[in-house]
């Protein structure tokens, strides 16, 4: 392996072998902990250091990094407390997720840096995010972003690619290549030479370096990262190296030819340069004995502060307020003028307002800029707010997910547009493991809003008419609104935008054009939480939401002779059921109207909270009525049988006559 010095001073040259030294020596010391039973699991960059402590070294401290977890040279190299990283490991209170998850599944503002979650694929698009906000904001800053060979077969990947490219972010995408995925070999995992051609195909500048060479990472992704600042446009590294270790230590490396082992093991990139700098005089025995000394120093004093410290005790109150991030709802009143108006016309002033009141809210999604969405809600708004702020997207649901949450971590507001609720699938991953776990694990807020065009009743199909809340509202982490009139879906869309946790906020599209209600013109806002009492009677309590709340408004007006409480729950996620077991306990009989298919639908819950909190109040079993346990079908007579709304009065009056 051939150096120079490049122009680089002996300082620089001496940091960098300092950088590489310190990692390395913490992991030989993880790996007898590890045989120790001390920590229970690592996972080894041994022999991949040069590419951490170069990037790392070529960003400023302000930039943001997103690493995986065989980079504990850019934590290391940005100067993060070892004790706190022990802590980490070992799963204490000191650690950055209070003993919630393991490894470098964290994240930290302090010093910039985005951990991994084990699905791997969303942090790239995160990393766009975060790029987009650096621009928006018009900072000359690069994000920096890792993955392995294994992760760019996946969609993340190249979604990831598409949106940097077209939106001309400064994205440096790192690519790990280090031989194998767990077990699985290079030419098991894609066809092509070089993973950085990956790159031409997105219009992206792409080179291929030696990975254990760290002048080589070091300048050339200096001059990459300095050009970026003043040329924002995103690059692909792919890097060359090898994993000596298992994919984590348990795994082992039998499936490695013993040759290739070898071959590697002479491209030792701290070995190397070791040798290099001894040749140059710039180190001595003396100088790396010392230095040796002074890090293991700091590796054992630090190791005692982590291991003196206790064991995390549950606390069940901590860990479900930790949950979201604080909201202290703050009511706007709203003024006198009202205006008769559609709900989806609702939707679209309340919107309106949000981007008024927030300069740093941005709307992403499919068609939403000049076209004005396909049920055009956001119509005018990117003359009104610009291109900037109403961003059409690639169709790309799960990186375009991953982007918002990269602009929330970044200070930015997002609201994202699904075209249909059903396209959320696509983007399905980022939404149940990144937006929703992220507060809980390390503290860090989603401040996100999906909105959710939904709903059968027009004609639409198996994949535009499905009413998919119960995916979300299982997920810890995730609010859930689902309003039914325009008064309802103008106030709780602006707390939703007001809320830094991530909502997905339903609209019926059968209701959009077809629901008219006088409401304020002004901007103002209702409560997650507190279900709407549209009705008062005494012998019977019926709870809905969405288009079941005007099925059932529908079913009680042709049938003045029942006397009922009917109650809209407007928000799922948090559910307000102290409104249900009150009416319960004044009626003793309850059914509850859904949309959504029978089984594991917000009726269920309902209907178990019921059974079990106020099971003496009740004079008949709790009734659940729902669509059929189908895909939605297309053609009018299926579908008029497939939803509920005939079924409803049936099981209405067999209750009551119970």
């Amino acid at each position: 392996m051939q150096y120079d010095k490049r122009n680089l001073s002996e300082e620089t040259l001496f940091k960098l072998y300092k950088d590489l030294l310190r990692p390395r020596m913490i992991e030989e010391k993880m790996l007898i902990l590890l045989r120790q039973g001390k920590i229970s699991k690592w996972f080894s960059g041994i022999g991949q250091e040069a590419i951490s402590v170069g990037v790392t070294n070529a960003l400023k401290n302000d930039e943001y990094i997103l690493p995986m977890h065989r980079n504990l040279a850019v934590f290391t190299t940005r100067g993060i407390p070892l004790h706190r990283l022990f802590s980490q490991w070992q799963g204490k209170l000191n650690g950055f997720t209070k003993g919630r998850d393991r490894s470098f599944h964290f994240g930290t503002q302090d010093y910039k840096i985005i951990g991994m979650i084990s699905h791997l694929g969303p942090q790239l698009g995160v990393a766009d995010g975060i790029a987009l906000a650096e621009k928006l904001k018009n900072k000359q800053a690069v994000t920096a972003v890792f993955t392995g060979e294994g992760g760019t077969s996946e969609g993340d990947f190249h979604e990831a690619l598409n949106i940097a490219s077209v939106w001309d972010l400064p994205v440096i995408f790192c690519i790990e290549n280090n031989g194998y995925g767990l077990s699985t070999p290079t030419r098991e995992q894609y066809n092509c030479k070089n993973l950085s051609d990956r790159g031409l195909g997105y219009g992206i500048e792409s080179y291929t370096i030696d990975g254990n060479h760290i002048l080589e990472v070091y300048t050339k992704l200096n001059e990459i990262a300095t050009d970026l600042r003043e040329n924002p446009r995103p690059v692909l590294v792919e890097f060359n190296t090898f994993r000596m270790r298992g994919h984590e230590e348990a795994s082992g490396t039998k499936y490695v030819p013993e040759e290739l082992m070898t071959e590697w093991g002479k491209k030792d990139p701290i070995a190397n340069y070791e040798t290099f700098l001894l040749k140059e005089g710039i180190l001595t025995t003396e100088k790396i004995e010392a230095l040796r000394n002074e890090i293991e120093s700091e590796i054992n004093e630090n190791l005692k502060l982590a291991f003196d410290e206790e064991e995390v005790e549950s606390k069940p109150a901590q860990e479900l307020l930790d949950v979201y991030a604080p909201f202290k709802y703050a009511e706007t009143k709203p003024g006198k003028v009202v205006e008769h108006i559609r709900l989806v016309d609702a939707i679209s002033k309340g919107l309106r307002q949000s981007m008024e009141k927030y300069s740093n809210l941005v709307i992403m999604g499919q068609d939403v800029a000049d076209y004005g969405g396909v049920f055009k809600i956001t119509e005018g708004f990117m003359e009104a707010f610009g291109k900037e702020r109403v961003r059409n997207t690639p169709i790309c649901e799960s990186g375009i997910v991953s982007a918002a949450m990269g602009l929330s971590i970044n200070g930015m507001k997002a609201v994202v547009e699904m075209q249909f609720a059903d396209f959320v699938s696509s983007g399905f991953n980022p939404v149940v493991n990144y937006l929703a776990k992220s507060h809980y694990r390390w503290n860090e807020k989603a401040d996100v809003v999906i909105r959710m065009p939904c709903g059968g009743d027009v004609g639409a199909g198996p994949f535009h008419s499905q009413t998919n809340e119960a995916w979300f509202t299982k997920t810890p982490g995730l609010k859930v609104a689902y309003p039914a009139f325009p008064y309802d879906a103008k106030g709780l869309l602006a707390t939703a935008i007001n809320d830094p946790n991530p909502a997905l906020f339903f609209e019926h599209k059968a209701l959009y054009r077809s629901v008219y209600q006088n409401i304020p013109a002004d901007y103002y806002t209702l409560p997650f939480g507190k279900a709407a009492l549209l009705k008062e009677g005494n012998d019977i309590t019926i709870v809905s939401y969405g288009a079941g709340v005007h099925w059932a408004l529908d079913t009680l007006e042709k049938n003045p002779d029942v006397s009922a409480d009917l109650i809209d729950l407007r928000t799922l996620a948090p559910l307000d059921m102290e409104s249900v077991y009150s009416s319960v306990e004044k009626t003793g009989k309850l059914i509850i109207l859904q949309e959504d298919s029978l089984f594991g639908g917000i009726a269920s819950d309902i209907s178990a909270l019921v059974m079990e909190n106020r099971f003496q109040y009740l004079d008949g079993p709790v009734k659940r009525v729902a669509s059929m346990e189908t895909p939605i079908p297309f053609a009018k007579k299926l579908e008029d049988d497939y939803l509920p709304k005939e079924r409803f009065l049936t099981a209405l009056k067999e209750l009551l006559a119970y």
